[in-house]
């Protein structure tokens, strides 16, 4: 199985024309894809007995999920589609109670629910609430002050309680997906992360964001297990990741890839600027002290993250160049310069 196989916390695995969808796509398709099946028999029968106004509100419904379905499968871009289907899921909810009456206003409930599960929690409440005022000026020729009111609470404590529940969650999903992706020794990323990262840089659509791939080793690093145990080598692998943290900017992302190899996405970064971080933090770990009375070292292999380029291939040619720069006698960074890149393509 290649790395870009393996799945990342908070995707699921479908696959279409080799891009990996996200969980929100997935999401708003089946809603979508539920709800044409929900609306379109209520179109039918009435265009069938004459109602062609209401005929038109459901009709109009099922054209605009199937074309949202057509858009995200497509496009992959779902933020606006599911702010789109929202609104207008929500004037045809509206229109329908204006048109039929109050009889048909229990379908206001798994309309505003359904916000939840597209957009986030307060988003949805306030695209709601704003529905909600719309429908108390619909009905309020049309019920009994106490009638209405018991609509207005019970849509208004339903929206409370999926709002708590969709924070609620999205709090719980955060803190899983934090845990899930950080090393348990450095505290920095995995390999989960490293490879959903990759993962999004590839699918990023602003083409002028430069960004360059840093994958270093640690020289001889079997010699300091066998000779000063694990734990001295858990510690060397602790104060190498703190070195990091300080000699790296805010923007690039950490990782430990394995073992005793590290990872660093330098974002907004060329090779000529990777090169000089590599360089530095290359330069960093041999004055430091990772282990007292031992010298420590690091080989480092640099590449450009061409979106012409897979994320396998950035990190074979990453590892290409960390393993020149093992062959050049550690202690050295190899960077993928043009030809370099063009040889193991």
């Amino acid at each position: 199985m290649s790395r870009t196989d393996i799945s990342s916390a908070g995707r699921w695995r479908w696959l279409s024309g080799g891009r990996q969808r996200r969980q929100e796509e997935i999401i708003l398709m089946l809603l979508c894809a539920l709800s044409i099946p929900s609306i379109l028999p209520f179109g039918i029968y009435r265009l069938l007995q004459g109602s062609w106004a209401s005929a038109a509100v459901d009709m109009a419904l099922v054209s605009g999920m199937f074309a949202v379905i057509v858009h995200v499968w497509r496009t992959g871009r779902y933020q606006i589609a599911s702010l789109g289907v929202t609104i207008f899921y929500s004037l045809g909810m509206l229109t329908t109670v204006y048109l039929r009456g109050v009889s048909l206003v229990y379908w206001v409930y798994p309309t505003m629910i359904a916000a939840y599960f597209v957009l986030r929690p307060t988003v949805a409440l306030a695209i709601n609430s704003v529905g909600l005022v719309a429908l108390v000026g619909i009905l309020v020729s049309q019920l009994a002050v106490v009638n209405l009111m018991t609509i207005v609470v019970t849509i208004g404590l339903v929206n409370l309680f999926a709002y708590i529940f969709a924070y609620r969650t999205g709090l719980q999903n955060k803190e899983l997906h934090t845990a899930v992706e950080l090393d348990f020794l450095t505290g920095i990323g995995n390999r989960r992360a490293l490879e959903r990262k990759l993962a999004e840089h590839a699918q990023e659509r602003r083409p002028h964001l430069e960004s360059s791939l840093l994958l270093l080793d640690l020289d001889h690093f079997k010699q300091v297990n066998d000779q000063y145990g694990h734990a001295a080598g858990d510690k060397v692998l602790i104060r190498l990741a703190e070195l990091m943290r300080r000699h790296t900017r805010s923007s690039d992302r950490l990782f430990r890839y394995g073992g005793e190899e590290f990872a660093i996405i330098a974002s907004g970064a060329g090779l000529s600027a990777a090169a000089r971080l590599a360089e530095g933090l290359r330069a960093a770990v041999a004055s430091a002290t990772l282990l007292e009375s031992h010298p420590i070292t690091i080989s480092i292999g640099v590449t450009y993250m061409n979106k012409e380029h897979t994320p396998a291939e950035w990190l074979a040619q990453a590892d290409k160049m960390l393993y020149a720069a093992k062959q050049d006698g550690r202690n050295a960074v190899h960077v993928a310069y043009g030809s370099d890149y063009a040889e193991s393509l």
